[in-house]
This record gives C-alpha cells, structure tokens and sequence, in this order.
C-alpha cells in the first residue's frame, strides 16, 4: 500500500472534519440533495464525455494510487546487466533459466522473445507497441479524474444556483429558508472537496505511477535490444543510465 496517498487523504479529511467540529456538528454539512447534485451530476457528466466502460474502468484505475509496487529502475538496470553477461557468455538460451526469477509480465515477455530468437528490432518494435498502449490506458485514467476535478465545482454551482433560487421563491417562508441556503452552500463545498482533496491528487498520483512504470518498461525494452545484439555490458549500463537521475545511477563494474 502507498502510505503517502493514504497519509495524505487521512490527514486532509481528518484535519478539515477536526475544524468541521471544533465550530459544531459534522451533521450539519451533511445534506443528501447536495450531495446528489454534485456527485450524481460530476458522473453523469463524466458519462457524456467519456463512454461507460471507460469511466467505470477509471475507478478500478484507483487502486493503482494505494496499492502499487514501485520497481527500482536501479534495480532493473542490474538485472539487465547480469544477463546481458550470461548471455554474451552461454549464449540468448542461458536466460531461459532465470525466468523464474521475473515477476514482471513485460520483463518477461522481453526474455520469452529474446529466447525464442525474435530479432532485435522486431524485439524493440513490439514492446515499444505495447507502452504506447500502456500510456494510453493510463493517461485516460488521469484524463477522466483530471475531468472529474473540473467538472464537480461546476455543478457545486449549478447546486448553489438551485438553492438560491429555492430560496428567493419561498422568502415567505421562513423555515423554507434555512434548508434551500445549505444545499446552496453545502454543493459549492462538496464540489470543492472532489476537485481539491481527491480527484486532483488521484489524477496526479495516477500520472507520476504511469511515468514510473513507462520508465520501467522503456529500461527493459533498451536492455533486451542490447542484450539481443551482444552490447557490451559496460557500455549498455551506460546507455541505460541516461534514462535515470544521476544521483540514482549505481554501476555494476565500480569506478
């Protein structure tokens, strides 16, 4: 589980409901017509622009901000080069042995082919195919949370808008008053909550763990290329470095 996402929204929301409660009760922010408005209206929105399958599909995306492990490009790049060794010494059918050791599917599938005896480019070609479709997938996760964030303050408006109306019709009545402003307050709040505290850090946690794992994927990709057309260890880590910060780059060979 990724305990900065966790520690983030517990921190937000605790500390935001401890100020809710240091002035009164928590029961009175909350009001089922505003939430029906922004919530129901954010989705069904979502729906216009997104299709169905898509936006269903973002929520199952979520689990990618909690429950995610980080591979190390650091330690991709030292598997990469022990194989590129084991192969340059026993040959491409050496690395069918140390399959076992992958619980990367793409990994994998890069040795399943360099094993089989695919060539280089088509190699690099196909698993470059498949992080385009990687990226794509991801990125429309995003999109559809980054949409969310905008759309929820809108129709905490549109609620506001609703309540001031209801309001300003029944000014007559005194005890209509009450209930029409808190939904007209309540929906620019809830709006607020959606965009600010979890929409747009999902949409930009779901990013950064695309970036990561594009990363990931690209180093495999390079690695299995080089290793396929017999590169030098040393100067594949080289090459492979260029992808990572300076300060994460840790060689194989020493100084």
């Amino acid at each position: 589980m990724d305990l900065a996402t966790v520690v983030g929204l517990v921190a937000a929301f605790g500390l935001m409901l401890s100020a809710i409660m240091q002035g009164g009760s928590l029961m009175i922010f909350i009001d089922v017509p505003s939430m029906i408005i922004v919530i129901g209206g954010t989705i069904g929105t979502a729906l216009v622009n997104f299709p169905f399958g898509d936006v269903v599909g973002a929520f199952k995306v979520v689990r990618n901000a909690f429950f995610h492990k980080a591979t190390s490009p650091t330690d991709t790049i030292t598997k990469l080069i022990t194989y590129a060794g084991k192969a340059r010494k026993e040959g491409i059918l050496s690395l069918q042995s140390v399959m076992n050791e992958i619980d990367d599917d793409f990994f994998l599938k890069g040795l399943q082919m360099a094993v089989d005896g695919q060539e280089p480019e088509a190699l690099k070609d196909m698993l470059e195919k498949e992080i385009e479709y990687v990226m794509e997938r991801h990125d429309k996760g995003a999109e559809i949370f980054s949409t969310f964030a905008a759309i929820s303050p809108a129709m905490g408006m549109i609620g506001t808008l609703i309540g001031l109306v209801q309001m300003l019709q029944n000014m007559s009545d005194p005890s209509s008053i009450g209930p029409a402003m808190a939904v007209a307050l309540l929906t620019t709040f809830y709006g607020a909550v959606i965009a600010n505290i979890v929409a747009t850090p999902l949409a930009g946690k779901l990013k950064i763990r695309s970036a990561s794992e594009v990363l990931n994927k690209t180093l495999v990709t390079e690695g299995m290329t080089s290793i396929l057309e017999g590169e030098n260890p040393r100067l594949m880590e080289q090459r492979l470095h260029a992808f990572v910060a300076p300060a994460e780059r840790e060689s194989n060979f020493g100084k």
